[in-house]
């Protein structure tokens, strides 16, 4: 369905000095310098997947993005979608895809969300049965209810990115791209939108590409994840693949009661205070099992907890590992 082929783009950016001399300076003579976005970027997606892609503020994650939807031109390199090039199949290629940016809006401002609504259905031109089959089942699943009669700019941010979604959506796009979709929204918000999008790629079997910082998103949607660094692929893989080579270590949480137990090789200190240990555990030196054996033969044990590496810090060693 989508498959991209040694992509890369360069911007050029202007360059001054801070001061009003150098201002002036610059109306005559300006100074630019190449930033290097995207460095040969392969990679495909097939049909019904959801995939992260993930990397750090200015890896080239949105780029990418605008490259597929068309809104940017590489400079070298294919991408095509559905057996179209973007950039240069636009009008056709939109039809078949839902956006969403985060910090961005496609909804009129000043107007109830009904009228841009009704406006997205006339520029995709969407047959008016499918149009209403779509809005209502939409309205439902989002709980949008009394928000159409209301105007964009007095609706709160979990409010706005419902209808967003939606909005992205009443054409029936096969394919969707979420930049940042979660920013700034509280949990309950989170929880509504991640659970919409699981539905919606279970039940229509739409293509989900996600770009996010949120690792909690990117647990809950994605299946596969795609690393960028410095405009390069990195990594590609599934989550759960990521997840066994990065969590052989385990944390182990004990409170006890009595003196500090010894430990014994495997085990290492990362917190210690009065009856409450947290300690680094290599499986390849002790089990678990035995470690609670050891432990419990000197020590009380009140309550044990053992956890393997959080996404967060899953991402943090993948970013440490490449050196981005």
């Amino acid at each position: 369905m989508i498959h991209v082929q040694s992509l890369t783009k360069t911007f050029r950016v202007a360059q001054r000095q801070a001061g009003l001399g150098q201002a002036v300076k610059a109306l005559f003579s300006r100074e630019y310098t190449t930033i290097q976005a995207l460095t040969e970027v392969s990679f495909s997606i097939e049909e019904g997947e959801m995939v992260g892609y993930i990397g750090p503020n200015g890896a080239g994650k949105s780029t990418t993005i605008k490259i597929m939807c068309g809104i940017l031109t590489p400079d070298s390199g294919t991408c095509t979608i559905q057996g179209r090039v973007p950039w240069r199949e636009r009008k056709e290629h939109v039809g078949t895809i839902g956006v969403v940016f985060g910090q961005r809006s496609q909804l009129w401002w000043d107007v109830p969300v009904i009228e841009s609504f009704n406006l997205l259905r006339d520029i995709y031109s969407v047959e008016k049965r499918s149009y209403q089959r779509n809005l209502e089942e939409l309205v439902e699943l989002l709980d949008l209810g009394e928000l159409l009669k209301t105007p964009t700019r007095s609706l709160s941010l979990g409010q706005r990115m419902r209808c967003e979604l939606a909005a992205s959506l009443l054409h029936e796009p096969r394919i969707l791209f979420l930049d940042e979709p979660t920013i700034g929204l509280d949990a309950v918000s989170k929880i509504a939108v991640r659970q919409f999008m699981r539905r919606l790629n279970r039940e229509r079997g739409t293509t989900v590409i996600l770009t996010t910082h949120d690792m909690q998103d990117i647990e809950a949607l994605a299946e596969r994840i795609i690393l960028i660094g410095r405009g390069r692929i990195l990594l590609d893989g599934s989550l759960s693949e990521l997840k066994r080579r990065s969590s052989a270590l385990k944390t182990m949480t004990i409170e006890y009661r009595g003196d500090a137990p010894a430990l014994i090789p495997g085990m290492s200190v990362i917190d210690s205070r009065e009856g409450f240990l947290v300690l680094e555990l290599d499986p390849t030196k002790c089990s678990a099992s035995h470690a609670i054996t050891r432990l419990s033969e000197q020590v009380e044990l009140v309550d044990v907890s053992i956890s393997g590496v959080s996404a967060e810090e899953m991402v943090a060693k993948l970013y440490q590992e490449y050196r981005i």
